[in-house]
């Protein structure tokens, strides 16, 4: 299906003009052909005024980015999508699948100022009716997808969430060739969502390879969200393409472990941290030690034996490598 534009049909002022003047005209002539008896004429104004009202019906008014997508006893008549007046054949009727659907989304949580409701009240019981625009926006809208629970490449189940900023560029698809545009969207975000996740671990990890070239690399969900996102936009955009849609960004709004495991993963990092800030003292401090001997041995302060040295070593690394300020020990005597 490819779209069609509609774009000279901007003359509903004028024709609106012109059907109040000839509604006019026949309430006047019905008037003077009663009062003159010329009841053929009268027949027929009478007519006009009853059916006069539906050429009002091909009135239609858009707003900017809106869109109005028409048809004509079944078939595809065009689009409407520059703001004006517009006056099309009464009898086309506006198209819009997903004009009743609410996402978590901006542009469709409230949307008090796109619907009349009517409240009809008889013999003590209330029926309401809503009347749904039908007009498609051409907005750049956000989708907030709802929270899933994935499984990451090492089996680890995780929490993840997803902003995507999206927008219709194509009525006519949107419109026939998916039965609901916006529930085909949602649900793409959902599996695009889980199929590149599973390809990444939470945090790097050795022997991962993340972009399917057969080399392991450092990609994670945590330290490249950036590029998880990009192709997380790329994988919606080759889903929704059929559907008229363009998928501007993608972004990461939530991550984090399961709430079964997120504890154990904690006391994990935690001593994944102390083991490298211990392996980082006991370097420092091997240094240290290894630049007193030479400085000790470079200006002959004292000449230590090999047993002297190792007591050395042994209390430089205590005091160095310990949690606590160390407490010295004076020793008035002999060393031995």
């Amino acid at each position: 299906m490819k779209e069609k534009i509609l774009d000279n049909r901007k003359n509903g002022f004028a024709m609106m003009l012109l059907f109040i003047g000839l509604y006019v005209a026949s309430v006047c002539v019905c008037i003077l052909s009663s009062i003159s008896m010329i009841w053929p004429v009268m027949v027929l104004s009478i007519i006009y005024m009853s059916v006069g009202w539906i050429p009002l019906m091909g009135l239609k008014v858009l707003k900017p980015q809106e869109a109005l997508v028409l048809t004509l006893f079944g078939k595809y008549v065009g689009t409407l999508k520059d703001a004006g007046f517009y006056f099309v054949n009464p009898f086309c009727v506006s198209v819009n699948p997903a004009a009743r659907t609410k996402l978590n989304q901006s542009g469709d949580v409230d949307g008090s100022s796109s619907r009349i409701r009517l409240s009809l009240s008889s013999n003590g019981a209330a029926a309401e009716t809503q009347m749904v625009s039908r007009k498609i926006s051409l907005k750049v809208m956000t989708l907030n997808n709802n929270r899933q629970k994935i499984n990451d490449c090492l089996g680890n189940p995780v929490e993840i969430g997803i902003a995507v900023m999206w927008r219709v560029t194509d009525t006519a698809k949107a419109v026939f060739n998916v039965d609901n545009y916006k529930e085909y969207l949602s649900l793409q975000c959902d599996s695009a969502l889980r199929n590149i996740v599973r390809l990444y671990p939470y945090d790097v990890a050795p022997n991962v390879d993340t972009t399917g070239d057969g080399i392991a690399d450092e990609g994670s969900l945590r330290g490249s969200s950036e590029i998880v996102a990009e192709r997380i936009r790329g994988e919606i955009q080759s889903k929704v393409e059929n559907a008229g849609l363009e998928i501007i960004e993608a972004r990461i709004t939530y991550l984090a472990y399961a709430p079964e495991i997120a504890a154990v993963m904690l006391q994990r990092q935690q001593a994944s941290a102390i083991i490298d800030a211990r392996k980082m003292i006991v370097d420092g401090a091997v240094g240290m030690v290894e630049m007193a001997l030479e400085r000790l041995k470079e200006n002959n302060v004292v000449d230590l034996d090999d047993e002297r040295k190792a007591v050395m070593v042994s209390n430089l690394l205590v005091v160095l490598c310990g949690n606590h300020d160390a407490q010295p020990v004076v020793n008035s005597g002999s060393l031995y």
